[in-house]
This record gives structure tokens, C-alpha cells and sequence, in this order.
């Protein structure tokens, strides 16, 4: 750039700089929660996935039992949505099972089964599943979330 076309240009105005603290940016306080869903039928893994998502919830969907069973016993999971009726091992095994790895893990079970015949869970959502449903399922379950 010539000196010509240096002198052509408006200053650049100076910024003021602030007095005091400059405050910090706010860090979310509570991480974003992670269920596992495991169902076989596409649309209805789709659906649920599609409101756990909508509900601010990061979510693994998967289809059948031993996909869950191989996830990591460390992964991080807030709340567990399984169907009964399963290809392969049912939704009652799986239950048991993932019971005993993530003790501390609430388990929800979704069926169109009547919810009488449902094993020992958390949380019930019964198929159809509706999206107040699903609200109510994550403030009954996940001490942590906030409407």
C-alpha cells in the first residue's frame, strides 16, 4: 500500500477497554443428559429418539439387546428406555442385565404390553408414547432435570 493510499483511509477508532472484572462466560452447570434406547422397531426407535432429542437429551438408540450389552460398562448413562419384546434376548433379560451393570442407572420400560406385566423398573411409557409423556418420564427419573 502506497503512502498515498494510506492517508486516504478513515483512523481506526480506539476501543475502550473495560474497568474492573471482565465477567466470566457462562459454563451450563448441568451436563446434557444421555438415555439409551433400545428398540427394534425403526419407527418407534425414531420416534423416541426424535422427543428424548427434542427434550434436550443426548441419545443412543439401538436395536436389539447385545448391541446394548456391548456398549462400555463406563459409558455414561442417565436413563435406560428398553422394549420387551426383543429379537434374540428379551426385554426382560435385558433388563436383569443392564440392572447389574448400571446399578445406579434409572431403567424405563416402553411396551405395548399393559404395564402390569412389565418387569421391575423405573419408569413406565407405555406405547404410544406421547411427548408429555416422555417430559413427565425425565423429571420423574433424572433428579437433575429441569423443566
Amino acid at each position: 500500500m502506497s503512502a498515498a493510499e494510506s492517508q486516504d483511509r478513515a483512523p481506526i477508532p480506539a476501543v475502550p477497554i473495560p474497568s474492573g472484572p471482565i465477567p466470566a462466560v457462562p459454563s451450563p452447570t448441568v451436563p446434557i443428559p444421555t438415555v439409551l434406547i433400545v428398540d427394534d422397531e425403526p419407527d418407534q426407535l425414531g420416534l423416541l429418539t426424535a422427543y428424548f432429542y427434542r427434550a434436550g437429551c443426548s441419545v443412543i438408540g439401538l436395536a436389539d439387546a447385545e448391541q446394548a450389552l456391548a456398549l462400555p460398562r463406563d459409558v455414561g448413562l442417565d436413563l435406560m428406555v428398553l422394549d420387551l419384546r426383543l429379537p434374540g434376548m428379551n426385554g426382560w433379560e435385558l433388563t436383569s442385565r443392564l440392572r447389574a451393570r448400571y446399578p445406579r442407572c434409572p431403567i424405563a420400560i416402553s411396551s405395548v404390553l399393559d404395564v402390569e406385566d412389565y418387569p421391575d423398573a423405573d419408569g413406565a411409557l407405555p406405547k404410544p408414547v406421547t411427548k408429555a409423556h416422555i417430559q413427565q418420564l425425565l423429571s420423574s427419573t433424572i433428579r437433575r432435570w429441569e423443566l
